[in-house]
């Protein structure tokens, strides 16, 4: 990949990688320094880099590299949590785009990245697989799973109300 390929790329994959892993961290700081960092990998390997591949690239490097930053942040996770879902609310009516965070916000990782990469993104099955190291019939699963797991969470009287 040469040097004008690069800022191509750049200018061109910069907002989809940062929407894909903000929408996953939820954390602008955070999902900044994931994306910056999958761009200066990929441009220390620009040279074994085919620029045809580079988007496939680039996604894969930002999702491995998210999934290594939930595995490190996770155990302060899941104590706040866990005092989140004990406390009982009445909440007031809600919108939709918070139905849906708090939606996917309840899948696993990998099933969160999977409906993202797939609905909100638009890549293939095989696609999804490449990035994710995961075999097709896995993807499909594993995406089959968190649509049934969205569903039963979005049709629920309680949640939407």
């Amino acid at each position: 990949m040469t040097e004008r390929e690069y800022n191509e790329c750049v200018r061109t994959h910069a907002d989809n990688v940062y929407r894909f892993i903000l929408k996953n961290l939820r954390h602008e700081d955070d999902a900044q320094d994931i994306v910056q960092s999958a761009f200066e990998k990929m441009w220390l390997h620009r040279e074994t880099i085919d620029y045809e591949k580079s988007k496939s690239y680039l996604f894969t490097v930002a999702y491995n590299q998210m999934i290594d930053h939930i595995r490190k942040t996770s155990r302060v996770q899941l104590k706040e949590e866990f005092s989140e879902q004990t406390r009982i609310t009445d909440r007031p009516a809600s919108n939709l785009r918070k139905v849906l965070e708090d939606a996917l916000a309840r899948l696993s990782e990998t099933q969160r990245s999977l409906v993202l990469l797939k609905d909100y993104e638009g890549y293939s099955y095989e696609e999804i697989g490449r990035i994710t190291s995961l075999s097709e019939s896995q993807v499909k699963v594993y995406l089959h799973r968190a649509r049934i797991q969205l569903k039963n969470y979005l049709v629920s009287p309680e949640n939407v109300l």
